[in-house]
């Protein structure tokens, strides 16, 4: 058997030995949206540390846990903290969690994030649905013997962000009026802000957003089949697009700012898909 799924399994057991909930949707929160867990109809919590071999966030603000419940009906599992490349686990364990949400039941994964502005047309609090992304900056998750128990060793990946959740999404922003811009997000490793001259780069390889997840989460998501969805919360300006130093409390406190109506569209988006 493929290691990582070995890995995997072994995080399932320790789960279904905590709960045997099996959620529709799987929900990763960004940076703003890490109470919107507390918010839904709760029925149960699992620290990540209660599970054998899964990875834990180091990242202020992100919670580490799992929270099972309900959104307007749907049970979810919402991963309330996750796990980035830059803080040193390979790419395997980033998308661990994913892909173990994928296990548990999930055929629908809803990804956000806070990003950089790449497109000079967005403003900090603007919100950007995903329609493709670029993971030239990062290893892949699929890299090595591939997990055939999860899916082929050559993915199809020409509609990552499925257009039947996306016209959702569309759908239910503008029922709740609120504006929506539509890009490409670029992902790459962080911890640092970007520079000047990356941020140019991303520009010219056709991305509107940049930050440090999400894409290779969509990827392994797609991977095994799973109907994928991302917003991100634009919450600066990447470097070089003005004159702004960067630094994480402008991100998380423009993500706070924002996060009621970000809460809004993400309960109307699982209610509906």
């Amino acid at each position: 058997m493929n290691p990582i799924y070995e890995k995997l399994e072994s995080c399932l057991r320790s789960v279904r030995e905590r709960t045997d909930f099996r959620p529709e949707v799987a929900l990763i929160l960004g940076s703003g949206l890490g109470d919107y867990a507390d918010e839904i109809a709760v029925e149960q919590t699992l620290d990540y540390t209660e599970i054998a071999g899964f990875p834990t966030s180091t990242v202020a603000g992100h919670k580490g846990r799992f929270v099972f419940g309900r959104v307007q009906g749907v049970p979810v599992v919402v991963m309330q903290g996750r796990v980035h490349y830059y803080e040193g686990y390979p790419m395997s364990d980033v998308v661990l969690p994913t892909r173990l949400m994928g296990l548990m039941g999930a055929k629908k994964l809803v990804l956000t994030n806070a990003a950089g502005g790449l497109n000079p047309d967005f403003r900090p609090g603007d919100f950007m649905l995903l329609t493709d992304h670029i993971t030239t900056g990062v290893p892949s998750p699929l890299i090595g013997p591939n997990a055939e128990e999860l899916g082929p060793r050559f993915p199809d990946m020409s509609e990552v962000y499925s257009l039947r959740m996306r016209e959702i999404v569309k759908r239910e922003a503008t029922k709740l009026d609120i504006p929506l811009q539509e890009g490409v997000y670029v992902q790459l490793t962080g911890p640092a802000y970007e520079t000047p001259a990356e941020v140019r780069m991303c520009r010219i390889w056709g991305g509107d957003a940049v930050g440090m997840s999400t894409a290779c989460e969509a990827l392994a998501a797609r991977h095994m089949g799973m109907e994928v969805c991302g917003i991100s919360c634009i919450t600066n300006m990447a470097a070089g697009m003005s004159k702004q130093p960067l630094d994480h409390k402008e991100v998380q406190e423009t993500a706070d700012r924002v996060s009621v109506q970000f809460k809004s569209l993400i309960t109307a988006v699982t209610a509906n898909i």
